[in-house]
């Protein structure tokens, strides 16, 4: 933003950049004038230290800026009022001709690494949380550009600026100030790297922020195509068409469809990263249905604009292979995305119908609404004939994971302790946490005592333990020995749970699913 002034005569000032009482304002010793620049500022860090209650120690890169200003930072921060708590932040004016604001962050003790009973790395949080917390304080002030200070993490920084600064405001007249933000100080490739992490899950974010009218199975096919037109020597795309779904007899797919007056799609991304064409596929299923307003089994109305975000498991798994394409990841990888809505109509599927999956199995519709794993059932079959060396799929399925885990963690159903291990491990780098849950026989008999066909969609005895009975019906459609079943319905929207994303639909878990792709590529 640039603020313009008439020319301010100045007496008694020392020698440099001073600031006037609009810090949008700067006095020119050469001019004597006041002169209009565009606004930048600075976010720089600092810890507290070990053992001394109330100090402060500055960081690299925050310590070589005090030192150009002759110890003024440092002196400023001591009378300034109490040590800047872990998380907050504290804006100066005036300091530096090239940055008139600066804000410097809490980054909380130097000392701490990754917490066991947290399950992720708390160093790289604080820094997550603090650069957000100083990048958004100086987008309130209309601030254009901002420049980070790495924090000794420059990935966790980026992830936090970038993070931190998205707003889905593209239907409103009134908009945030656009920021934006590069690293303070000499390269580093962490952050490009941390870049591209949240540019990922902030498409995921704007996919299942917008509304359904913009949003449509259509629509949402055509935006994966455009975002991964950069990379078309390693990607291919292919929007597979209603026709073309009937002849693959994916009839729980179409049970779900048939509602709607959108035609369904069935996107299918071959990303091809591996110098080595034979290796075998990660497959990467995503849930993607644009509105779910739960067909006949309609869902009460409150709170069912929020259904606009239950294609968030295809908006992850589309985003996360956007950035593996951006990353260079040197790995295959097959997303699947069946996109459709589940609404009500005469031509709709109803309670007790019978429809026929992909692999043969009949299943009885008791209830429309469960109708996320109707099209994953398809899905997953039909990635099987890529022989993958893994098999995950993303859903928000179940309001039941909401009530067992809340927004802390997704929760992972899995037949594989290997890649229970690999996604854990992601989670604990991205902070983006996974919690383990059962796949026990007990839910399998719930899904087979259909009285009318091989599978029920619902569990038959109880309404307890509903995300684990979803799980167990999927499992039905999965031969793969390394399959994994995440939920995010819990997870889906953020009100303040993760302080350095904004209150909306969260865009989780897409860095965990890029970090879990880069360590197959890496280390096999």
């Amino acid at each position: 933003m640039t603020r313009r002034v008439t020319s301010v005569t100045f007496r008694g000032l020392g020698a440099g950049i001073s600031s006037c009482q609009d810090p949008w304002v700067y006095i020119s010793h050469v001019s004597s004038r006041c002169v209009c620049v565009s606004l930048q500022g600075l976010v720089l860090g600092v810890f507290e230290k070990e053992g001394e209650e109330g100090s402060l120690h500055l960081t690299e890169a925050a310590a070589g800026f005090d030192q150009t200003l002759s110890g003024k930072l440092s002196e400023l921060l001591k009378i300034s009022g109490p040590a800047i708590k872990k998380g907050k932040s504290r804006i100066f004016y005036g300091l530096h001709e090239d940055f008139p604001c600066v804000a410097v962050v809490g980054l909380g003790k130097n000392s701490v690494g990754v917490c066991g009973a947290e399950n992720w790395d708390t160093s790289k949080e604080n820094i997550r949380q603090a650069v957000s917390a100083g990048c958004r304080s100086l987008q309130d002030l209309e601030v254009n550009h901002v420049e980070v200070d790495g924090c000794g993490d420059a990935q966790s920084a980026a992830e936090g600026a970038v993070l931190g600064l998205f707003q889905y405001d593209q239907l409103k007249s009134k908009k945030k100030t656009k920021v934006t933000a590069q690293l303070h100080g000499s390269a580093d490739p962490g952050w490009e790297k941390g870049v591209l992490y949240a540019e990922g899950q902030n498409l995921a974010r704007m996919l299942m922020e917008a509304p359904a009218n913009h949003i449509t199975p259509t629509a949402f096919a055509n935006t994966i195509e455009e975002k991964l037109a950069p990379h078309a020597e390693r990607v291919t795309v292919n929007k597979r068409s209603q026709a073309w779904i009937e002849e693959q007899q994916m009839g729980a797919f179409v049970s779900v469809s048939k509602g709607s007056e959108e035609p369904p799609v069935f996107l299918e991304l071959h990303y091809n990263g591996s110098p080595d064409s034979k290796q075998a596929p990660l497959v990467l299923v995503g849930k993607g249905i644009t509105f779910d307003s739960g067909g006949i089994s309609l869902k009460p109305s409150s709170s069912m604009d929020a259904m606009r975000a239950d294609m968030g498991g295809a908006a992850t798994v589309c985003a996360s292979i956007v950035t593996a394409a951006a990353l260079k990841l040197p790995v295959n990888i097959i997303g699947l995305a069946p996109l459709c809505e589940n609404m009500p109509s005469g031509k709709a599927t109803k309670p007790g119908d019978v429809v026929t999956a992909k692999n043969g199995k009949t299943i009885q519709v008791d209830n429309t609404d469960a109708e996320g794993r109707l099209i994953l059932a398809d899905a997953l079959c039909y990635g099987h004939v890529f022989n993958p060396r893994a098999i995950v799929n993303v859903a928000t399925l179940t309001g039941a994971m909401d009530v067992a885990l809340g927004s802390a963690a997704t929760g992972v159903f899995t037949n594989s302790d290997w890649l229970w291990e690999q996604l854990h491990k992601a989670s604990v780098v991205t902070g983006d946490r996974v919690w383990r849950m059962p796949l026990f026989q007990h839910y399998t008999r719930q899904v087979t005592d259909s009285q009318l066909a091989d599978l029920n969609n619902i569990g038959k005895y109880s309404r307890s333990g509903g995300a684990c009975t979803a799980a167990a019906f999927l499992r039905e459609f999965v031969t793969a020995h390394h399959w994994a079943h995440l939920d995010i319905a819990g997870v889906m929207s953020n009100k303040d749970e993760i302080p350095y994303l904004r209150k909306g639909m969260s865009g989780r878990p897409t860095r965990t699913l890029v970090e879990f792709a880069a360590g197959l590529a890496h280390h096999g």
